[in-house]
């Protein structure tokens, strides 16, 4: 399975949205799985998705949703042009809920493999359902970045998740059963939660392995193998991405901003801005700065 592993680009960022056109994008999407949850909406097209055991057909206005770890694959069917909007987050990040509820990650984990929750939603089964509303402005807001787009993503999102919920319910989906999370315990495939709550405190690789009951090499090993990446080049991935934001709607400068992002000094968010974005802060700052 692990030569399946796909590498994506939202270790770059917290959510990726984007429009898939096969006239102009790679296809067909060969076999692959990666440790963050997919959607993929269909605008225009036909195309047969390959997940797991199962097989589909989709058409505009159909919807398929991808588990974190779930092999998939998409063809073409015909040799019409396929267009569809697709939404990649990790869900352990996602730590908004009711107090009534479990976690989004744990109702999404008691889903995979229950019939009553299939991931092939057709136009049909989403005609009460404004899924349209919820993708697409994900996508605008991520190219834009203007103030607050951040909050609107995750806004959309749990509605987005929250929707897909409610028509499983209607299937069967008994979340009655479904208990809380214990926070107190993470495994490698949920520590991400715990990181990201953490990245701008003075947290070590040895830490976080502990919190996993997992040795200091086996966890970093294991780490590697799920997430494509080194735990603490993931560490610095989230102190980056929360860096970016004080770079887009503040005036602070680095020196604050390292304080602030969990990097031990000025220089040190710098390398690392770089390694992660291509430039310096000083340059990304420059490039998206808005004239008020």
């Amino acid at each position: 399975m692990q030569n399946l592993f796909e590498k994506s680009d939202v270790l770059n960022a917290p959510v990726e949205a984007f429009y898939f056109d096969t006239r102009y994008d790679n296809f067909p999407i060969r076999p692959h799985w990666h440790y963050f949850m997919e959607i993929i909406y269909m605008l225009d097209g036909r195309a047969q998705i390959n997940a797991g055991e199962e097989s589909h057909l989709l058409f505009a206005g159909d919807m398929a949703i991808f588990h974190p770890k779930m092999v998939h694959a998409i063809y073409a069917v015909t040799s019409e042009p396929i267009h569809y909007a697709v939404l990649k987050f990790d869900i352990n990040r996602l730590q908004l809920t009711s107090k009534y509820a479990p976690k989004m990650r744990i109702l999404f984990q008691s889903a995979e493999g229950n019939p009553a929750c299939p991931i092939y939603l057709s136009a049909n089964s989403l005609i009460h359902v404004d899924i349209r509303s919820q993708i697409l402005p994900c996508i605008h807001e991520i190219k834009e970045k203007d103030y607050g787009y951040d909050v609107i993503l995750q806004a959309k999102l749990y509605i987005l998740l929250s929707e897909i919920i409610r028509i499983w319910r209607k299937n069967g989906f008994d979340t009655s059963k479904l208990l809380p999370s214990n926070d107190e315990v993470d495994t490698i495939y949920t520590i991400t939660e715990y990181m990201d709550a953490h990245c701008t405190e003075p947290i070590k690789v040895v830490d976080i392995a502990a919190k996993c009951n997992m040795s200091y090499s086996h966890f970093a090993k294991s780490f590697r193998a799920i997430y494509g990446q080194t735990c603490k080049d993931f560490l610095e991935y989230l102190r980056v991405c929360k860096a970016e934001n004080y770079l887009l709607f503040t005036e602070y400068d680095l020196t604050y901003i390292s304080q602030e992002t969990g990097f031990c000094d000025c220089s040190h968010l710098i390398k690392a801005f770089k390694d992660v974005k291509g430039i310096t802060p000083k340059q990304y700052r420059l490039q998206h700065k808005v004239t008020r």
